[in-house]
């Protein structure tokens, strides 16, 4: 379907008939502007043409005043300029006070705004709102994944370094040089003359600050003229202010006083040179912690096999189209999702589970985009393109968590928000106070701009959402999904665990786990209760065909096939007279019970096993156990859970006996059973709080909402998955355990990250006001602050890039 550029669609809410799309339509239609309404009741979606941008509003308030609101909409917005936390407390700031918007969370690591607002508001007007405020922002399209380009901020940052390092040395030498060294400092005034040295050091700092650091005064200037200053006006405050001085001390001396006529070139053209060593370095530190997403993008291929008109042709993935046939040879990814058609082989699903093993796939498995195919030449139909293949929609869901603000933010938040501002007070008390008790210009000077230069807003911001960005990205890689970042914290703070068992402690269908036979082979017995049963529908017939498939049997036609409900099944096999069924179907068919086989059964039934009996003849022949088989890892999970301190319960539909017996097994602290989905959500309140919750099926997804914490097991139902806040892309119960593993190494490190930034800034600002001067302590020089302020931006994403090891 092709989109006119004046399209427009609404999510209608409230709409459950064929009378409620017409009132929706006919409100629409009423309103100017609005042309060609078309209501989808299956969707909940409204499509219309407009012929004036402002006709959208209306057609909104239409929707609401006929009693079907349109839903709030999700925008995301990439956003340009942002250096520091005040930077995005001021957007966040800017798009909430928009009318229409209902929350906006502006993430510093990945250069993004995600806002829910009013359908009425255009997503272009939230990005002009923001770069009017000086940060050039842009809507960004939901289909296409994103990552800010901090590799080509590197290397910009980079290149501007290398000319200020190439600019400041001659700079450094001449005035260090000269302190460290008197016979160098005599030599060179001897040579030059101070006046000349003065005027090669001005002309060096001005290339400096109107070359590489153009970008600090670009930024930061027009914050500081509307008032909302942060860290690049705070560089440019401080380098300016020593530039200027010391261009006064050089050209006009006789303005200053006499013992005032110094010079601070070299702290003007360090303090530049040693920031953007430091954000060069953090940016490519930022590069990194997107490496687990990058690569993500990376795994779908450019182009696949396709057959058209009978010949197997190359084309681009974007042009694949649901039910194309796509040929697959060894070695190489899956383009998109799709079902097998053609061969059986090994596929390494690692990228998808984290499991390395490969799964072996036959006609009728389904296949996912960027796997990687083993040594088989396979062929597949395909079922999902674009943005609706699981590679699109892991990469959606890991992209919103990273997005995500955590409720420890907002301490983060409210400190950043007067941040700035706070320092620049202090450094206009610290230059009064030096003035008054000191009554030393240039020292008054040097204070004041260390306290500018020192503060470090930047690593405050960064140091939650770089760890999120890190710690997503890593669970991605271990087949663990964040669908909201907050389930980080939550998970953290989990005190006890539940599972469903079905589906998710076992496998979700009913296996043959044991067999007894009497004057009959155990294998026999299986091949002829499977040939009986190969008509049969019940669930625990294909228990029984499968193990006979596992075991390779021939099996042999039946005849008289003959089912009747709690009584069994009949039929002839090989000429022989054949009964499945419980004990009260062979006590009904007066066959006498082999004791033997009737005490195997009964231990089976106290296990949780359903016993199926097999006679021949009239004689009782054999015996199986038929249960759902317990996950493999499950015990292991439930053992690492407890390794991490956590109690574990189970909460399920069935049978007393049944489930307590899989609680033994497993060595589950707490077995609740017999209960229906209200029942499930009575017994996870009763858990108090720290609740996690662990299912896989419909009837799962209240208790999922309802925990604390509710992580899905992937291969469950998407309903399950809708209600969770984590979801494990695979079966396997052990990332349950990787993943509270992980949300706390992900919360200790946000603790160790705050604990520098805000440390860092209460320490060592005082130090650069000159509070140990009077006790006979050192006076801290804006160039060491310059690098003190890059090295705590780099430390706190080089401890969140740890997270990279984590799990």
């Amino acid at each position: 379907m092709k989109h006119h550029p004046n399209d427009a669609e609404l999510t209608v809410s409230g709409m459950s008939c064929a009378s409620c799309v017409g009132r929706v339509e006919k409100a629409l239609a009423a309103v100017p502007g609005v042309h060609e309404p078309q209501i989808n009741l299956a969707t909940g979606r409204a499509h219309f043409r407009l012929s004036a941008p402002e006709a959208l509003p209306r057609a909104v308030a239409a929707l609401a005043g006929a009693g079907y609101p349109a839903e709030p909409k999700e925008t995301r917005l990439t956003i340009e300029g942002m250096t520091c936390a005040s930077c995005s407390g001021r957007v966040e700031r800017t798009l909430a006070a928009l009318p229409g918007v209902e929350t906006a969370q502006v993430n510093l690591a990945t250069a993004s705004a995600t806002i829910r607002h009013s359908p009425s508001l255009a997503p272009q007007a939230l990005a002009d709102a923001v770069t009017a405020k000086g940060y050039p922002a842009a809507v960004r399209a939901q289909a296409a994944p994103h990552l800010p380009d901090h590799g080509g901020d590197a290397q910009a940052l980079r290149r501007n370094f290398l000319i200020a390092l190439v600019l400041t040395l001659p700079l450094f030498i001449a005035e260090m040089g000269g302190h460290a060294v008197p016979a160098f400092h005599h030599w060179l005034h001897a040579a030059l003359g101070q006046r000349t040295l003065w005027v090669l050091e001005f002309l060096l700092t001005t290339a400096v600050l109107a070359g590489p650091g153009r970008m600090f005064f670009r930024i930061g200037v027009p914050a500081l003229l509307r008032r909302a200053p942060e860290m690049n006006s705070l560089v440019a405050l401080g380098a300016s202010a020593a530039w200027a001085y010391s261009t006064v001390a050089t050209f006009a001396p006789g303005v200053l006083p006499p013992d005032a006529v110094h010079v601070y070139f070299e702290a003007a053209a360090v303090i530049v040179t040693l920031i953007l060593l430091g954000r060069w370095l953090e940016a490519r530190a930022k590069g990194r912690a997107g490496d687990a997403i990058r690569r993500l993008i990376e795994l779908a291929p450019d182009s696949a096999h396709v057959e058209r008109d009978g010949r197997i042709v190359e084309i681009p993935v974007a042009e694949l189209r649901t039910g194309d046939i796509v040929h697959l040879k060894p070695g190489e990814r899956v383009a998109v999702d799709g079902v097998l058609t053609q061969g059986s082989g090994a596929i390494d699903e690692s990228m998808l589970t984290g499991e390395p093993v490969p799964v072996v796939k036959s006609p009728g498995d389904a296949v996912t985009g960027g796997t990687v195919n083993g040594n088989a030449a396979l062929a597949y139909r395909v079922t999902a393109t674009g943005g609706d293949t699981v590679l699109a929609r892991i990469i959606r869901l890991v992209e919103e968590a990273q997005a995500t603000k955590l409720p420890v933010q907002a301490l983060v938040d409210r400190i950043t928000a007067v941040f700035v501002p706070a320092v620049m007070a202090l450094s206009v008390l610290t230059f009064v106070l030096w003035m008054i008790f000191a009554g030393a210009l240039g020292q008054a000077l040097v204070a004041a701009i260390a306290v500018l230069i020192i503060a470090c807003p930047c690593a405050m911001g960064l140091a939650v959402p770089v760890s999120i960005m890190v710690g997503t990205g890593r669970g991605a890689e271990l087949g663990v999904l964040f669908r909201r970042g907050d389930a980080l914290q939550t998970l953290a703070e989990a005190r006890i665990v539940g599972f469903d068992k079905t589906g998710t402690l076992t496998q979700g269908a009913p296996a043959l786990t044991a067999i007894e036979a009497e004057d009959i082979e155990p294998l026999d017995a299986l091949r002829l209760a499977a040939a009986a049963e190969a008509r049969s529908e019940h669930p625990l017939a294909a228990a029984v065909l499968g193990a006979a498939r596992d075991k390779g049997l021939d099996l042999p036609p039946a005849e008289a096939v003959e089912a009747r409900t709690g009584r069994g099944l009949t039929a002839r096999v090989e000429g022989r007279a054949l009964l499945i069924g419980n004990a009260a179907a062979l006590a009904e068919a007066g066959i006498t019970p082999a004791p033997a086989l009737i005490a195997a059964a009964e231990g089976w039934a106290a296990q949780g096993a359903t016993p199926v009996h097999l006679a021949i003849d009239g004689r009782h022949a054999a015996a199986m156990a038929l249960a759902d088989p317990i996950r493999p890892e499950a015990a292991q999970a439930i053992a690492e859970l407890h390794r991490l301190g956590l109690q574990t319960a189970m909460i399920s539909g069935d049978v007393q006996a049944t489930a307590e017996a899989v609680g033994r097994k497993l060595g589950i602290d707490r077995v609740t059973a017999g209960v229906l989905p209200e029942g499930k959500l009575a017994a996870i309140r009763d858990m108090g709080r720290g609740t996690v919750f662990v299912g896989d099926g419909i009837n799962d997804a209240p208790a999922l909402a309802a925990a604390e914490t509710g992580i899905a097991i992937g291969t469950g139902t998407d309903v399950a998955i809708e209600s969770a806040q984590v979801v494990l892309v695979g079966g396997d119960p052990m990332g349950v355990a990787r993943a509270i593993a992980l949300s706390r190494s992900v919360m200790r490190n946000i603790r160790q990250n705050l604990f520098w930034a805000f440390g860092y800034n209460v320490a060592l600002i005082p130090v650069a006001m000159g509070a140990l001067v009077p006790f006979g302590g050192p006076q801290l020089s804006p160039m060491l602050g310059a690098g003190a302020m890059a090295l705590s931006s780099v430390f706190v994403v080089s401890n969140a890039l740890r997270l990279r090891r984590a799990g």
